[in-house]
């Protein structure tokens, strides 16, 4: 798949990325949680709710970046004629979202 480069100024998710370090911290506490639920020998229903709501969380970080991505990089690369390669690169990360 080709790369789109980040310009001088790095990748455009840079003004989210305090924001964006702090869900992930989150999310980092919610899998030390469920390891100890695991640990614990907690009930099963209770510990997929929580994978669940870690994936959720996930999922909206990804579309956090994801969103900055379009809005900055491949906005970038269309205005720069390099369209097609942000595109493809795009659609890449499509596919394989939608087949998770």
């Amino acid at each position: 798949m080709a790369r789109i480069a980040p310009n001088s100024k790095g990748y455009k998710y840079a003004g989210q990325k305090e924001l964006i370090l702090s869900r992930l911290r989150k999310i980092e506490g919610q899998a030390r949680g469920i390891s100890r639920m695991v640990e614990e020998d907690r009930y099963c229903v209770d510990i997929v709710q929580q994978l669940t709501a870690l994936s959720s969380a996930a999922d909206e970080v990804a579309m956090m970046i994801l969103r900055e991505h379009i809005e900055g990089c491949v906005a970038d690369a269309i205005r720069e004629q390099r369209g097609d390669q942000a595109i493809e690169e795009l659609m890449g990360l499509i596919k394989k979202a939608i087949r998770r």
